[in-house]
């Protein structure tokens, strides 16, 4: 009699610790998940571009907008690309557009911008000089740059998303825009009730389009969805009486 007694307390014993333990799975398996990135991979040439293994592995984190800030500032721009970035504006009365020729290497960028009605307007930017001339036979004008090439082309950031409060991120997550993966963010309308979106693609870690919506729509838009990596060479970096500024690396014209 006595051994069965202790026999049904060890069986107890052993379905309270069953129990226990599928509590303990259970609630682990319901834990958010942790922001674990690959690290860039800099080698071949020293690109700064996420490899494509750890491109895919930011596509397995979940984006929130708690995680967001964290899994874009790990993302890197191509060293060498080029790429059409089509920026609108609107307001009361009306709206314009400019196209804008991108051609960046090694931290340097030729920039050449088309508007209605106005000359065409080329910049280089790099080693914290630009040179700036108008049309084919116009001079040359240089200076410390005063601008960024990003300002030079008149759109924003995905950096920008990274000066954010995070309280003021109300959405973040993945969705594809026009065939794109891209890491998307939406702002709250800000003291002048604007809201803010961005794209940026998972692939070439660039952002592709942006928005700023007002309380009549959108007031300003930016798009530049196809991106060309490793095509620039150093006649993009020539001056009009063909003196080169900078050679890529690799690139042997």
């Amino acid at each position: 009699m006595k051994k069965k007694r202790v026999s049904l307390v060890g069986v107890a014993f052993a379905a309270l610790l069953v129990l226990v333990v599928a509590f303990l799975l259970r609630v682990s398996l319901h834990r958010a998940p942790a922001v674990t990135l690959p690290e860039t991979d800099t080698s071949g040439g020293g690109s700064g571009v996420v490899s494509e293994t750890g491109q895919e592995a930011i596509r397995r984190v979940e984006v929130t907008p708690e995680t967001v800030q964290r899994v874009i500032e790990r993302l890197a721009r191509p060293d060498n690309y080029s790429r059409t970035v089509t920026v609108e504006r609107y307001w009361s009365d009306g709206g314009g557009q400019t196209t804008v020729n991108v051609r960046a290497a090694d931290g340097w960028a030729r920039i050449d911008v088309y508007e209605e009605n106005e000359e065409q307007r080329h910049i280089i930017v790099g080693d914290g000089t630009s040179w700036i001339w108008y049309g084919a036979d116009s001079p040359v004008f240089s200076g410390a740059a005063a601008l960024n090439a990003d300002e030079e082309q008149s759109i924003p950031t995905y950096e920008d998303i990274l000066l954010l409060d995070t309280g003021d991120i109300t959405l973040a997550d993945y969705r594809a825009l026009e065939g794109v993966n891209c890491i998307f963010v939406e702002t709250a309308p800000d003291d002048l009730g604007y809201v803010d979106r961005w794209w940026v693609s998972v692939d070439s870690g660039l952002l592709v389009a942006a928005e700023r919506l007002g309380a009549t729509g959108v007031v300003y838009r930016m798009t530049g969805l196809s991106v060309e990596a490793g095509a620039v060479t150093g006649d993009a970096f020539q001056l009009p009486d063909g003196e080169s500024l900078h050679t890529p690396q690799g690139s042997e014209t």
